[in-house]
């Protein structure tokens, strides 16, 4: 697998992206998607919802299991993909671009985020 190296990674497998004007975008790692099989079925957070990090904002729902969503960070949701409620298979297909979560205004980043391949180490891909 070829994590995004611009990207970082929390232990709970989401993917938090630069933030751009104080806003970052949120997804789940190729590696989790992987792991959780066919995605049928997402709960995200509403836009204005506060999130916090390493608490869970939302659910996802496969073939095999239902699994908790986390933030990796703190902060406003300001936008969901609507295009993944609609069609939940892309975060199976496109974890790292079409397949993208919410995005959230920063207010909080914690420290213990790793980079790509402290990742890639983590997973042991």
């Amino acid at each position: 697998m070829n994590n995004p190296q611009q990207l970082r990674y929390s232990k709970e497998h989401e993917w938090l992206s630069d933030a751009e004007g104080g806003v970052s975008t949120v997804g789940i790692t190729e590696h989790a998607a992987n792991a959780l099989g066919d995605v049928v079925y997402v709960q995200l957070p509403e836009v204005g919802d506060t999130v916090t990090a390493d608490e869970t904002c939302g659910e996802l729902e496969s073939t095999k299991s239902v699994s908790d969503l986390y933030s990796p960070v703190t902060g406003e949701v300001v936008e969901v993909n609507q295009d993944v409620v609609d069609d939940p298979a892309l975060v199976n297909s496109a974890p790292f671009t079409g397949g993208w979560l919410f995005k959230v205004k920063v207010t909080d980043e914690p420290a213990n985020l790793m980079s790509a391949d402290e990742y890639a180490s983590f997973t042991g891909n």
